[in-house]
């Protein structure tokens, strides 16, 4: 665990930012919040910061590209990780070919990483959740496994095959 240094500012009424400074983060929060708040706010950007890194590790292009082909399907003219998903693992835009990720899913098994990719590729294909849709999806091996572990994670939903994967 990197070393956190957290700044507290009078000038700072809302906002909240971390960054990663040599082998320290560093935390800037408005000073006037209290400490469970404060301890919240930091959880959470220590956990951005951290993600960024070791997703930055993660070619996805490559293994988008790699995924693609074996399993017959588009390769995604642009793939990258983003921090603003909260409410699904990936999204795609189909018009342009792009695939977007939660950097959440750097921390997952690559196994689950992987059943994303598979899902948002799926939808260069076929833009809904339909049953074509998770018939080019099942072709990925683990794809009930992985199901099952975003599940436990929270935004798959169990009974649900339209659930919040991917758009």
């Amino acid at each position: 665990m990197p070393e956190i240094k957290i700044i507290r500012s009078t000038r700072r009424r809302r906002t909240a930012s971390a960054r990663e400074v040599g082998d320290v983060i560093e935390v800037r929060v408005p000073s006037g919040l209290g400490a469970a708040e404060e301890a919240r706010i930091v959880a959470r950007l220590v956990r951005r910061v951290t993600n960024r890194t070791t997703g930055a590790e993660i070619d996805l292009t490559a293994r988008a590209k790699a995924l693609a082909a074996r399993f017959a399907l588009p390769t995604p003219a642009a793939i990258k990780w983003v921090d603003n998903q909260t409410s699904r693992w990936g999204s795609c835009t189909p018009a342009t070919s792009t695939i977007r990720l939660s950097h959440t899913l750097a921390t997952f098994p690559g196994w689950v990483l992987d059943y994303v990719i598979v899902h948002e590729l799926a939808h260069l294909e076929v833009h809904g959740h339909g049953p074509a849709f998770w018939q080019i999806v099942a072709r990925y091996p683990l794809t009930e496994r992985a199901r099952g572990f975003l599940i436990a994670k929270g935004l798959e939903q169990a009974d649900d095959q339209s659930a919040p994967i991917g758009g």
